[in-house]
Parts: structure tokens; sequence; C-alpha cells
């Protein structure tokens, strides 16, 4: 392999982060056609091939995002080095990148994320959210440092990552201040042909209401399915239905979304894990947050 040609690198990492070669060229002032002729020179000196075509956009292949994954740190340091130069304070912050699946809450997110962000070093935390084959597929190049999800990797999958219980916590049930004390009364009984907002079917959650309701004998009426939890709580909010969320985080749910708890159940349990590309936890941040969820958030 040649040494790498760091223009060509640069040419690359800018098309990758505007998803085309055509946003490319007009934040570097270059023609598609020379973007494209050094990006080519790029992948022949690495003997690999960093994008390939999806319909009429371009999307990396798993080399490209590896590649990506060192170009972002390599830029990144060079933007530093200017800040140095120029008389910026110069401690590097500790980078943390985090994936969430989506059916993730976003305020147990952040209470999850919160005490990584209070250590002594700095920290420049990095999310993104996706689906848990796809976060998968980036941890094991490293390209993430920590995985939030609900369930533990799935059976079969051949990644080489480990699950980490952060902890456990009950599911509590939420309504408009207009319809709470309707359903407040006989809980959870009074669930049973009640508008119902439920996560989508795909989840664990959804499997473990299905279960529940099904043991206590009530039969919602399902209002809405939705992907997003927070979508799902402004809908609840609105009055379109009944919502659960995790106990753990009831308070920030009731005053957040200006709602009122009908009712708690112990009975459906909800988990959160960390899964990371190593088996002992090593990273000063996913540290920070495996022991905060463990000694206090999910100790009460």
């Amino acid at each position: 392999m040649k040494d790498i040609n760091y223009k060509h690198l640069h040419y690359f990492w800018v098309v990758a982060r505007e998803g085309s070669i055509v946003h490319a060229s007009k934040l570097l002032h270059l023609t598609p056609q020379t973007i494209s002729g050094q990006i080519t020179l790029l992948e022949e000196s690495m003997e690999v091939k960093l994008f390939e075509r999806a319909g009429r956009g371009l999307v990396l292949t798993e080399a490209g995002r590896m590649v990506l994954s060192y170009a972002d740190e390599i830029f990144h340091l060079g933007l530093e080095l200017k800040e140095v130069l120029r008389g910026q304070p110069s401690g590097r912050p500790v980078q943390f990148s985090v994936g969430i699946t989506e059916v993730v809450p976003k305020l147990i997110a952040y209470r999850l994320l919160e005490p990584a962000l209070q250590l002594s070093e700095r920290v420049h935390i990095s999310c993104r959210e996706d689906k848990l084959n796809k976060l998968l597929a980036d941890i094991a190049i490293h390209k993430l440092d920590m995985i939030l999800t609900d369930s533990p990797i799935p059976p079969g999958m051949s990644v080489r990552a480990f699950n980490h219980l952060l902890g456990e916590c009950g599911v509590s049930f939420f309504a408009a201040k207009s319809q709470a004390a309707t359903y407040r009364d006989n809980f959870p009984h009074s669930l049973d042909r009640a508008p119902m907002l439920l996560p989508s079917d795909d989840t664990t959650l959804y499997s473990s209401l299905m279960q529940w309701f099904e043991k206590i004998q009530v039969v919602p009426i399902a209002a809405g399915t939705f992907d997003d939890s927070a979508l799902m709580k402004a809908f609840g909010q609105a009055g379109v239905g009944i919502f659960s969320a995790p106990t753990v985080i009831e308070q920030e749910v009731r005053r957040q979304y200006n709602v009122e708890i009908i009712g708690r159940t112990g009975e459906i349990q909800e988990r959160f894990y960390a899964i990371s590309a190593e088996r002992k936890l090593k990273h000063p941040a996913v540290l920070a947050v495996s022991q905060a969820a463990r000694q206090d958030i999910f100790s009460r």
C-alpha cells in the first residue's frame, strides 16, 4: 500500500460527510469530476472500495466506514492543532461516541449519559440514533464507544461485542390531565377499551405490554404505534391516548409533558444495556455511565 495522500483523504471525508460528490464539490470549490478522480486514486492507493452506488447516490462500504472513522479523528486533530497554535485551550477532550437505539426514551438516554459529562476531563460527546443492527456494525469497527439499548445483542449476530446490564425498572402509565382521573380509578382494569399509544410492535416493550394486558384480562384500543417515544409522549400530552414510560423517569415525564401518572406496574420490567467492544470496560465515559446507572439511577 502506498503512503496516504491526505488531500485525497480530505476529499473523501467531505464527500462522506456531505453525502454526495455534487454537494462536496460546492463546498470544496472543485468540479465533481476532479473530486471523483481524486477519490478513485485514493481507493487505488488503499486497495479498497470506499463507496458503492445506491440509486443516484453513494453509500459507504464497510471499508469506507472504517476509513471515515479514522478520517474524522485525523481532521479533528488538525482543527485542534490550529486552536493550540492560536493560543486556545490545549487540553484534548475525551471523545465519546454513543449509538442509541430508536426505542430508548430520550429522557432515559440523557439520564444515563449525563454522568459522563461530569468527569474531571473535558468530554466531547457524539450521539447517533439508529437501529441496533446498524449500530452493532459500527461498534465492530470501533466507530462507537458504546451502544445504549433496551435489549442485549440478538442471538446469532456475528459481531464481537459484549452486553453490560445497566439496570431495570417497572413501567408507569400516563394520561393528559383532563383524562387522568378517569383512568386512575380502578387501574389497571380501567385500561380495558381505553385508547393506548404503543411502541412499535418489533420492540421488547410492546411484547411485554401485550403479555401483561392478556394476563390481567385487559384489551386496550390501539390509538397509535410509534418508533419515536418522544413523539408518542407528545400525542399523549395532546390527549390522544394513554402511554407508558420507565418508572425511573416518571417525574421527568410528568413535568416535561404536563401529564399525570395514572398507575404503575412492576410486572413489566424495562431493561437497559450498554454494549461495548470490550468485555472489561475501560473508556472513562463508559465507566462513568455504567457506575452511575448501577449505583444511583436504578438503585432506587
